[in-house]
């Protein structure tokens, strides 16, 4: 476990140092603007569509949810470390010579799929434990794909409002069109294509062999960074060509993403159920509290009836209980499918004592409630 925390506290450093570093790049951008009251205006009206996408995958993360603090630390990388990395970027490219359209179709789908990207990497070498599958890597690739469109749509709104877009006088019209086409018409475009790399770092995750776990990440890049380039090439041609596009490509192939996705979501049950009740047959858990670990509502149900029963410590002990257990759950499910990572015996022992130390002072819907 001692390698554990080395990792985790590598992992913080270099993230907090990246997100750090983006910061200031992001800062100079708004100091060179000369107009930090409208990038200040774009920043509220670009976090309009913040809310409701971040809602969208901690619903897809609700069986085992994933830290809080790593969640953030994906919003943050996209709105800072990947945003400021993708612009020096591009700055490089139309320094070496490429053209306006050249990066806009070409070094801008790579430069950015590939910072954004760079935070599953991250997590896949130092905090892999917490990757579980698929799911994850499209929860954690979203999180970072929102923060990324967040910044990008506060740089294009204030463009827009002050006419240095060159597609207008600017204004409170502009505003508008922009707001509605990035913000309400395809605001899950940059989770969507880093929900690619997330796949493909979740397939990594899952499979035992090698050829997947090393090829299949940069399939997912290889994805991403395709159909950001043909989305960008689909606005040079005007309105009706992205039309098309929108029409015919995306929107299918994000229809077929979502559909992916509640599948995963949906397949998670089972999955939970299964390795936990192998788990109880080894004596590591009693199988009669499964139901209310693997079923959402029972979960639910089995709070609020602790939170009656013992009040709020009750209630935050069986918070934990369910945690852990569905960290074992998750953990024993890899074990049984010989994708373990190196110390699941240690996780694994860590997390049975952790659940019987709390299992006597807690107590399901119909069972004796303990006592102390």
């Amino acid at each position: 476990m001692q390698r554990g925390r080395r990792d985790s506290v590598a992992f913080t450093v270099v993230v907090a140092a990246l997100v750090l570093l983006g910061g200031v790049v992001m800062a100079a951008v708004v100091a060179l603007s000369g107009a930090p009251g409208t990038l200040a205006l774009a920043a509220l009206v670009a976090a309009v569509p913040v809310g409701p996408l971040v809602g969208c995958f901690m619903w897809l993360d609700r069986y085992e949810p994933e830290p809080r603090n790593l969640l953030v630390a994906g919003l943050l990388w996209g709105a800072f470390a990947a945003t400021g990395a993708a612009l020096v970027f591009q700055g490089l490219g139309l320094v070496g010579g490429a053209s306006e359209r050249d990066s806009l179709a070409v070094v801008a789908p790579v430069t950015e799929e590939l910072t954004k990207g760079a935070f599953l990497m991250l997590l896949l070498w130092w905090r892999r434990h917490e990757l579980d599958g698929v799911l994850d890597g499209i929860v954690y690739a979203g999180m970072v794909g929102i923060g990324f469109a967040w910044t990008e749509n506060i740089l294009y709104l204030a463009a827009a409002y002050d006419g240095t877009d060159g597609l207008g006088p600017g204004g409170t019209t502009a505003l508008t069109v922009t707001f509605v086409l990035r913000c309400l018409i395809s605001p899950f475009a940059h989770p969507f294509f880093t929900a690619f790399i997330g796949i493909g770092v979740g397939l990594a995750i899952a499979s035992r062999r090698v050829a997947v776990r090393l090829l299949a990440p940069v399939v997912g890049f290889v994805l991403a960074a395709f159909l950001h380039g043909v989305w960008n090439s689909s606005t040079l041609s005007g309105t009706g060509d992205f039309l098309v596009v929108y029409g015919t490509l995306m929107f299918p192939a994000f229809l077929g993403v979502v559909a992916f996705a509640v599948y995963r979501r949906r397949s998670e049950r089972p999955l939970l159920a299964a390795a936990l009740h192998d788990a109880a047959e080894r004596g590591l858990l009693p199988a009669t509290d499964i139901p209310w670990l693997v079923d959402l509502p029972a979960r639910r149900h089995a709070r609020r009836w602790a939170r009656q029963q013992g009040g709020q410590q009750a209630e935050r002990g069986m918070r934990e209980y369910q945690a852990v257990a569905i960290e074992l759950g998750y953990l024993h499910h890899r074990y049984l499918r010989g994708t373990a990572p190196d110390d699941f015996s240690v996780r694994g022992q860590e997390h049975v004592e952790e659940l019987r130390r709390i299992r006597p002072y807690i107590s399901f819907p119909g069972q004796v409630v303990p006592t102390r």
